[in-house]
């Protein structure tokens, strides 16, 4: 492992043991509400703290840009974090265990390492540019089916910002009825993973921010996965509707999309 992903390593495991610990009593951790679905609670807030922290010992003249505080440091720094402390805060305030720390460090503007850890189930995903994607030290790939009527597609509702719904909601009946089926699961950088490690055969959303996709989209890329935006460009960064499959599979989500999307 590179020193940089073994610092991040090393913050995300911290931020992952203080996450487990405070599960066990869901019931005392604060709550507040950014917006109408959108969480945030004292642990992503330490989460974050935790991250922060390790980071800035190390790596003093990095950028960081998270979620809940925004960004930090130098800001025309040539390396930047972007990092979700707790994607699926949700899920974790109910007890369910789809959620994960996600970080991504850009140089230039190019992602170049990632690495999402889910420490319910220990699962770590980690990813250098050019160099593959791994899932607990094992080498991950894209699902090889090319037939749309077989794949398993994973997806997440616009329920923060749902100006997209009533498109969103034609495009999931579409594939709803080409396809084996559709997940929602409530994280996206761990959609992404699953996407990387071949559980799911496609990924769509709209309205994600850089911190849900800047990670998981070079481990599913370095996994073989073809990522673009709704139009097929390579606007999904900034605009955050993304759609990511291997090139066949990825071809026909698009097709399908561009036919329902207003």
């Amino acid at each position: 492992m590179n020193p940089i992903l073994n610092t991040a390593l090393k913050a995300a495991r911290k931020a992952g043991s203080m996450m487990t610990r405070a599960s066990n009593n869901l019931s005392n951790i604060k709550i507040d509400s950014k917006a109408f679905n959108d969480f945030v609670s004292d642990i992503d807030r330490e989460s974050e703290r935790i991250l922060i922290e390790t980071l800035k010992e190390a790596y003093p003249h990095h950028k960081i840009t998270t979620e809940e505080t925004g960004a930090h440091g130098n800001a025309k720094a040539e390396y930047e974090w972007i990092i979700d402390p707790l994607d699926g805060t949700t899920n974790y305030l109910h007890g369910h265990p789809q959620y994960a720390v996600s970080m991504a460090l850009l140089h230039k503007g190019q992602l170049q390492e990632a690495l999402v850890f889910a420490p319910e189930r220990n699962d770590l995903y980690m990813a250098s540019r050019g160099q593959g994607a791994l899932l607990n030290d094992r080498r991950i790939r894209v699902s090889s089916r090319i037939d749309l009527n077989q794949c398993l597609i994973g997806t997440g509702f616009p329920v923060v910002d749902q100006s997209m719904m009533d498109d969103y909601l034609n495009i999931l009946r579409a594939f709803l009825e080409r396809t084996a089926g559709a997940r929602r699961e409530g994280a996206a950088s761990l959609d992404l993973c699953a996407l990387a490690c071949g559980r799911f055969d496609g990924f769509f959303e709209f309205n994600l921010k850089p911190w849900d996709v800047a990670a998981g989209a070079l481990i599913a890329k370095e996994a073989g996965a073809i990522i673009t935006d709704m139009q097929g460009e390579q606007t999904w960064l900034e605009t955050g509707n993304i759609v990511a499959a291997n090139p066949k599979v990825l071809a026909q989500m698009l097709h399908i999309i561009g036919t329902h999307l207003k």
